[in-house]
């Protein structure tokens, strides 16, 4: 519900996954979030896109505009102990 953005201290908007999903066949997906990308700038929020999977959905996503994403297409799901390999760096967990 929108009403949440007004009742939690939030600081990013999640685009639901079945919008990525739908956007390569689906129009009216597109258009969801290039709204959602537009709703979270005005009201000062980060975006971050889950479930992208492709290439083409990645294109959408950051032609829209969307701060970060999250998907297969990046990297299926690593343990904790095995995220500072994942991701290149070494950090604290």
């Amino acid at each position: 519900s929108l009403a949440y953005l007004h009742r939690f201290p939030i600081d990013e908007l999640k685009i639901d996954r079945s919008f990525i999903v739908g956007a390569i066949e689906h129009p009216d997906s597109t258009a969801i979030i290039n709204g959602i990308v537009g709703l979270a700038r005005n009201l000062g929020l980060r975006t971050v896109a889950e479930g992208v999977e492709t290439e083409a959905q990645r294109q959408i996503v950051s032609r829209a505009g969307c701060d970060a994403m999250q998907g297969y297409l990046f990297s299926r799901p690593v343990p904790p102990d095995q995220l500072a390999d994942a991701i290149g760096h070494r950090c604290a967990l």
